[in-house]
């Protein structure tokens, strides 16, 4: 077998139609698009159009907010927490951090806003937590079990709207 021997087999490849080469090509004339119009343009109809009648986009009420400036957090079940600790993926002698979590296999990334502490598990081990903030349940969880839960998100000092008038 040599290079310029090689082919597709018979009826591998079908030849393109050739639109728009008179009428006795049958897609001769409007070449397949139809009558006059916006469709038979280059560009066809415009996107979201419904005939005239009003858009579903527009039919359907709106909902919900993002936020521009939304922080994105790793939100971390205790019970997820204890389940690693079981199968020794963490060191219970040293604190458990975010950078921890991610190397123990609990999360796959670290969020640039930290880490959050949720849930009400039954926790074994005494486990020191450093997370940005933990729920009361998960504290009194943490606790219960002789560990401890160091906090480092700081509250905004409430500020006091004086009444007009």
């Amino acid at each position: 077998m040599k290079l310029n021997e090689i082919a597709d087999n018979a009826g591998a490849k079908k030849d393109r139609k050739r639109i728009g080469r008179g009428l006795g090509s049958g897609k001769g004339k409007t070449g397949g698009r139809g009558g006059k119009g916006q469709t038979a343009r280059k560009g066809g109809a415009k996107a979201g159009f419904e005939g005239g009648q009003m858009p579903i986009y527009r039919r359907l009420p709106k909902r919900g907010f993002n936020k521009p400036n939304e922080v994105p957090y790793n939100e971390i079940n205790l019970a997820r927490v204890a389940v690693a600790i079981e199968a020794k993926k963490l060191d219970v002698k040293a604190p458990v951090t975010g950078a921890t979590l991610l190397a123990a296999g609990v999360i796959t990334k670290l969020e640039s806003g930290g880490v959050r502490l949720i849930g009400t598990a039954d926790i074994k081990a005494k486990v020191a937590f450093e997370v940005y903030y933990a729920s009361k349940g998960a504290t009194a969880a943490v606790e219960k079990a002789g560990g401890s839960v160091k906090v480092s998100r700081v509250d905004k000092p409430k500020v006091e709207v004086k009444a007009k008038g």
